[in-house]
């Protein structure tokens, strides 16, 4: 008898649902399932319950798409930020890593995602329009361009810039002090402040 069908299908059905999220190969979904197996009941349950949580109790800002708990999130709310300047990134988590740099104090606009052709993202699967429509509506004097340096962020980065050429508003790009082929998430707070400070216009 093959080892695979020796394997309880509970077990198999954790493996296959761990092995499709990002970075997990089948020996890492192997091992965490095998550790919810022998770990006491309230790790799974807490897991079952983090997660039954985290998609009824979360959504998408109504104004930047941030995933947030109330609509607007609290950056968009909050008292003191600048309207005018938007911070364009390209995940939840690039907002996250601009925001522990501590300096900037504009507003964002997540587009969840990249134009990635290869793939077969384009240009209506992001919030590139809701992003077009905003500048337009909230007066914008700056749409700062942080998307990932890379051959998709520079695609959506130059997009981005055509698109808004005929706005009246200044379009910059963080400076190349970040790795090219780098994520946001990952690049430490001093190369990402230094970035943001020497941003320049895009030419």
């Amino acid at each position: 008898m093959p080892i695979q069908s020796a394997i309880p299908q509970p077990v198999t059905a954790l493996v296959e649902a761990f092995s499709r999220l990002p970075g997990v190969g089948p020996k890492t979904a192997s091992r965490l399932t095998y550790f919810l197996l022998r770990a006491p009941d309230d790790y799974s349950l807490g897991l079952a319950d983090a997660l039954a949580r985290l998609k009824a109790h979360t959504r998408l800002c109504g104004t930047c798409f941030n995933i947030t708990v109330d609509d607007p999130c609290p950056i968009c709310s909050a008292g003191g930020r600048d309207a005018t300047t938007i911070a364009v990134v390209e995940e939840p988590l690039d907002l996250m890593a601009i925001e522990r740099t501590g300096i900037y104090r504009g507003h964002y606009h997540v587009l969840h995602g990249a134009i990635s052709p290869v793939n077969g993202v384009g240009p209506d699967d992001l919030k590139i329009r809701e992003l077009l429509l905003r500048v337009k509506a909230a007066d914008a004097r700056e749409v700062i361009i942080a998307t990932n340096p890379g051959l998709e962020g520079d695609a959506t980065a130059m997009y981005l810039q055509r698109e808004l050429a005929g706005a009246d508003v200044t379009v910059t790009r963080l400076a190349r002090g970040l790795p090219t082929g780098g994520d946001l998430e990952y690049v430490d707070s001093v190369t990402l402040m230094r970035a943001l400070e020497g941003r320049s216009d895009m030419v």
